[in-house]
């Protein structure tokens, strides 16, 4: 099939892009990278009456680290971010989530941001953020807001994003020192949508004891799932902790749907599968992280898509 007709807006700098936003309100659809955009017009799954296209914002194609994390901005791809090395320093979790990410063409094209608001709840970067307790800032005609992670998601496919609204940028905040972090999913075939993911960041004490233990979770809820399983490991050491009590509990905090791709008790099974996974990963990186450097999170090691 191909798009129902609609009206081309094609803005080259901010202003010009939030005027052409604010004037044809709930009929227009913003298109960066496209790689989710696209796909819905041609299937008419959404037929908005015009395309602001923003493209043409080079002001918005940055990835800048600061000593708080990092901070991407609209037109920045999944695969500028995955590659920038000082991001991956800062917040080694972008790029082991963005890592998952579909196929590497769909990241040579498809934002960051934008992704973020799409906000389809099997996405990597939705969990990410949400673990992070990142934000978003929204711009409009004469104002901008910051919007919180847990305040974005607000349903599947459905971001805080009001009409007249961009999502101009997104931060990332850096971990506290001795942290270690993983991303690990599953999925039927490589590059598809995950049946379950799981990003867990673990925090140690000097004595290499857990403090703090955390998992985001997709393609369980309707909007990012993040679980503090610090009860379950707390004062455990890597080799002493017991992973199946952070799985127990996080399995009876979770409630799965059942879809064409697994019954809810299987997907149930793999989040607790990849809970015990990503926490042990997560907890051997913060062992080997520079406790002397601020904010550093462990950066070791490479993750790749299980499936």
């Amino acid at each position: 099939m191909k798009p129902s007709a609609f009206r081309y807006h094609a803005p080259t700098n901010l202003a010009e892009a939030l005027e052409a936003l604010d004037a044809v309100g709930h009929d227009g659809k913003v298109l960066a990278g496209g790689q989710s955009l696209i796909p819905m017009l041609n299937m008419r799954l959404a037929a908005p009456a015009h395309l602001v296209d923003i493209n043409g914002l080079a002001e918005l194609s940055y990835v800048r680290t600061d000593p708080g994390g990092v901070a991407v901005g609209a037109l920045a791809r999944h695969a500028e971010v995955e590659a920038d090395d000082a991001a991956y320093a800062a917040v080694p979790l972008l790029r082991q989530g963005l890592r998952l990410v579909a196929h590497p063409v769909i990241r040579n094209r498809g934002t960051t941001v934008g992704s973020l608001a799409h906000a389809d709840p099997s996405g990597e970067m939705t969990a990410v953020l949400a673990l992070l307790g990142g934000s978003v800032v929204l711009a409009r005609k004469g104002s901008t807001r910051t919007v919180a992670a847990e305040d974005f998601f607000v349903g599947p496919l459905e971001a805080c994003i009001e009409t007249g609204e961009l999502a101009v940028s997104a931060y990332f905040p850096r971990l506290p020192g001795r942290t270690g972090t993983e991303f690990v999913e599953t999925a039927r075939r490589h590059g598809d949508y995950a049946i379950c993911g799981v990003a867990a960041a673990v925090t140690l004490d000097d004595d290499l004891r857990i403090v703090s233990a955390r998992a985001a979770y997709l393609s369980i809820s309707s909007t990012p799932l993040v679980l503090d399983l610090t009860d379950a490991l707390i004062g455990r050491t890597a080799d002493t902790a017991i992973w199946r009590d952070a799985v127990t509990l996080a399995t009876s905090r979770i409630d799965p749907e059942p879809d064409i791709h697994a019954t809810a008790e299987y997907r149930a099974q793999v989040a607790g599968v990849l809970t015990a996974r990503a926490l042990r990963t997560a907890t051997e990186r913060a062992a080997t992280t520079d406790p002397n450097a601020p904010g550093s999170t462990g950066t070791t090691g490479t993750n790749e898509r299980s499936a």
